[in-house]
């Protein structure tokens, strides 16, 4: 099972018989894959889709091969979770919810909103669809169904945080860097794409890292939205908090509060193997640490990480404030065109630099380059993230690969269950990553990939 798979396992619930895994994520109480149900549903015996220990309302989700998640029962409508529909004779028969709808019709819950209120343009197969499942259930939309209905706005938010404009190289080659965020870029469009699935549209904004006043535009877009999807360190914790009070919010590579859930990936551990990789297998003894933004989550837990492993492996940790890059190609070069202006060329560098993304390792790279030196002959380089450009590269990129897109799906996935009220979201939810050994740390280089840039 590959990392999609994992996060689908994560969200998917059973639906009526006959019918796939749900569309919109939506377990329907007390029906197939309810509470109950026969095994392989949702609140199943172990082997099913539902609740596990560690599952809903556990503090922490690492999504692992095999790791299955359920969100709990859905309640937003009002209606407390309901006893299996083929309880003990003479037993009440709830009435059905909105979520009963959705599940029997196949669609989203926004779907069912649209067109039990007259809004939008729903096709006419899924009106049909969403009329016969209500006419057969005998559903009634109470007032606080009328009311959720009527709040969902079926738009959110995301916001992005841009780097500020690095100083210029002599000769402008990352000139465009700021303009082509490629890892949030890539977010965005996971994001994008399940938020398609769930007919819901997205709002994007940004903010500079600089920008300490931004905090009025991040809230004018929550009065827009349904809820936020936040990049990296957009807002503190008690911004946080204020905010959650007004909106879901989800963080992406951020801190989770008691309030809002965070999706990221597994930085401790792969920058743990990167370090083993580097001392162990190719014996090198100096190592530094190319930072990102200071105080972004990722950079901090990456570089806690890899310093701590090199000390543990045998080898020497180099760090310090001239070693602050920003997560930009153009601000790693400038890193090292610094310190090697102060003299001595290749004596002042470490044997191996890891730089906390791919970019900033582009930039590196070129400037070692620019001066004459060799990777990984005089000095090896890795990155992380694992973008596309990182294996066209020459020397093809060492790096750490994580799902970017499914960062953005999955943190989708659990904005949309908190809007819907599906029970208590998990509040950290840990991808897995992968340790990729290329050419850059000076392992083989992959014959069967084509270099498109040459040092």
């Amino acid at each position: 099972m590959d990392s999609r798979d994992t996060a689908s396992a994560a969200f998917g619930a059973a639906g009526p018989a006959g019918e796939p895994a749900d569309r919109d994520g939506v377990a329907r109480p007390g029906g197939p894959g309810g509470p109950g149900a026969a095994p392989g549903g949702t609140g199943a015996a172990p082997g099913g889709t539902g609740p596990t220990p560690g599952g809903a309302g556990s503090a922490s989700i690492t999504a692992v091969t095999g790791a299955t998640t359920g969100f709990g029962d859905l309640t937003t409508d009002g209606h407390a979770p309901t006893a299996p529909l083929g309880g003990r004779r003479g037993a009440p028969v709830p009435p059905p919810t909105i979520y009963d709808v959705a599940s029997a019709a196949g669609v989203s819950i926004a779907s069912v909103s649209r067109v039990l209120n007259g809004r939008g343009n729903p096709m006419a197969e899924t009106r049909e669809r969403v009329l016969q499942a209500v006419a057969e259930l005998g559903f009634i939309p109470d007032g606080a169904a009328r009311a959720l209905s009527a709040r969902l706005k079926e738009i959110i938010g995301v916001v992005i945080r841009r780097p500020p404009p690095t100083e210029p190289l002599g000769d402008d080659i990352f000139q465009d860097e700021e303009e082509s965020l490629q890892f949030p870029d890539l977010i965005n469009r996971g994001i994008e794409l399940a938020a398609q699935n769930r007919d819901y549209n997205l709002l994007v904004s940004s903010v500079d890292v600089d920008d300490h006043d931004h905090t009025r535009r991040v809230f004018a877009l929550a009065r827009k939205s349904d809820g936020l999807i936040l990049h990296d360190q957009v807002l503190d914790s008690d911004q946080l908090e204020r905010l959650s009070r007004q909106v879901p919010v989800v963080t992406l590579a951020g801190v989770p509060t008691p309030t809002t859930s965070n999706v990221g990936g597994d930085n401790q551990g792969s920058m743990r193997e990167m370090a083993r990789h580097l001392v162990r297998v190719h014996g090198y003894r100096t190592l530094a640490y190319l930072g990102g933004h200071p105080d972004s989550p990722d950079n901090l837990a990456r570089q806690a990480a890899f310093s701590a492993e090199v000390a543990a492996a045998g080898g020497s940790f180099a760090g310090g404030p001239e070693w602050q890059g920003n997560y930009c190609a153009a601000g790693g070069a400038r890193v090292i065109d610094r310190i090697l202006a102060k003299g001595s060329g290749a004596a002042r560098l470490p044997r191996a630099i890891a730089c906390a993304n791919d970019q900033t390792a582009l930039g590196v790279v070129y400037a070692l380059m620019q001066h004459g030196l060799d990777v990984p002959g005089d000095v090896a380089v890795t990155g992380f993230d694992d973008i596309p450009v990182a294996r066209h590269l020459r020397p093809q990129l060492t790096t750490v690969r994580q799902p970017i897109q499914e960062l953005g799906a999955t943190a989708f996935e659990v904005l949309y269950s908190m809007i819907n009220d599906a029970g208590h979201a998990p509040r950290n939810i840990v991808l897995p990553t992968r340790l990729i050994p290329r050419e850059s740390c000076g392992c083989r280089p992959d014959a069967a990939t084509a270099p498109w840039l040459v040092g």
